[in-house]
């Protein structure tokens, strides 16, 4: 396997009706130097079992079970092992077109990027045929310097391109010299991403979508209330603001940008707040919103933010009066939407 020029990493929990079709779509691959590194994190179903049966019958995939350690164990595992020239990561519920690979390695060739950033789709379903497409990209193009890609980057967050791994093919010489692996926290994505761009110089962006991420399972991360999820997005936003302080490429557009994502963040964590799964009294919800909305943070962002739609700027208006009363009861009317009606929770989120 000394001619891999991709290495797959996939952890693999809990996706007994999922994952064969991710693996599908890598066998189905127009580019065919490939290994795939299939990392069964424990998981009580027969997803690992599955991962074996297509092991059987193509030499390049290869299983790793492994005690339950989560999916940043998984990746990190895999990633010591690569042997590939790039490095991909999949996620096991998910599944890619036929050219991603392939299209995805040209581009890494052509330009000497140390990075490639594809666009990709959310299919979310509202029922179990059903789905809503949002397809999430941006201009094809390059860039040869850390400058000019640390400009540029405030319109690749502003489109959900730089907070996952699915959607990129990262240089295996890059990872590997700089030691970046992904950390042993919730939503591990995102921080590795950040160090992954922190010092990057070369990066290609296109904007061909190929990768399929799927919202449908209901034990999904994203449909889950979290208690610490105001905490995190907190050390989320503290991340940004540190980023951009070391990068020194701040402008108005990036400014507005950053307090946008915020207070987005800051309602996401309102209806987290609102979510039927939580438990804490409507005293003790009311007194969290406040905290959220009236925060200085808070505030600032709300005054500098310009939001895109009408029903979020309607959003921002008890924020910017610091009413918790009003901010909950939209919060709770924002969650009953997305419980009771799918499609339309999705179409104003895609909008927003």
């Amino acid at each position: 396997m000394s001619d891999v020029k991709i290495s797959v990493i996939m952890p693999v929990y809990k996706v007994e009706d999922y994952v064969g079709k991710a693996i599908d779509s890598i066998i189905n691959q127009s580019l065919t130097e490939w290994e795939l590194f299939a990392v069964d994190d424990g998981s009580p179903d027969r997803s690992g079992e599955i991962c074996e049966e297509y092991a059987k019958k193509d030499s390049r995939i290869k299983v790793i079970h492994q005690e339950n350690a989560g999916a940043p164990a998984a990746r990190n595992r895999a990633i010591d092992l690569a042997s590939g020239e790039y490095l991909y990561f999949m996620d096991s519920d998910d599944w890619a077109e036929k050219d991603m690979l392939l299209d995805m390695y040209n581009l890494a060739q052509a330009n000497s990027s140390q990075l490639v950033i594809a666009g990709f789709y959310i299919d979310s379903y509202y029922d179990d045929e059903n789905m809503y497409s949002q397809e999430l990209s941006v201009p094809s193009c390059v860039f040869h310097t850390d400058l000019e890609f640390r400009k540029f980057a405030h319109k690749l967050f502003d489109k959900n391109l730089l907070y996952t791994p699915w959607n990129k093919l990262f240089s295996a010489e890059y990872i590997k010299r700089n030691k970046l692996y992904f950390p042993a926290t919730f939503w591990d994505d995102f921080p590795f991403n950040l160090s992954v761009i922190e010092n990057i110089e070369r990066v290609c962006v296109t904007d061909k979508k190929y990768y399929h991420f799927i919202r449908k399972r209901a034990e999904s991360e994203t449909a889950k209330y979290r208690s610490d999820m105001y905490e995190k997005r907190e050390e989320e936003n503290g991340w940004m603001k540190d980023l951009y302080e070391k990068w020194q490429v701040s402008s108005p557009e990036t400014e507005e940008f950053l307090c946008r994502r915020y207070i987005e963040r800051v309602i996401g964590c309102v209806e987290n707040i609102t979510n039927k799964n939580c438990d804490l009294s409507r005293k003790e919800k009311k007194a969290q919103i406040r905290e959220m909305i009236c925060s200085d943070e808070a505030q600032k962002a709300v005054l500098k933010a310009k939001p895109k739609s009408i029903v979020m700027k309607l959003l921002l208006l008890p924020i910017k009066w610091k009413n918790e009363n009003l901010m909950y009861f939209l919060g709770n009317i924002i969650s009953t939407v997305k419980r009771s009606n799918v499609k339309l929770f999705v179409k104003l989120k895609a909008n927003r």
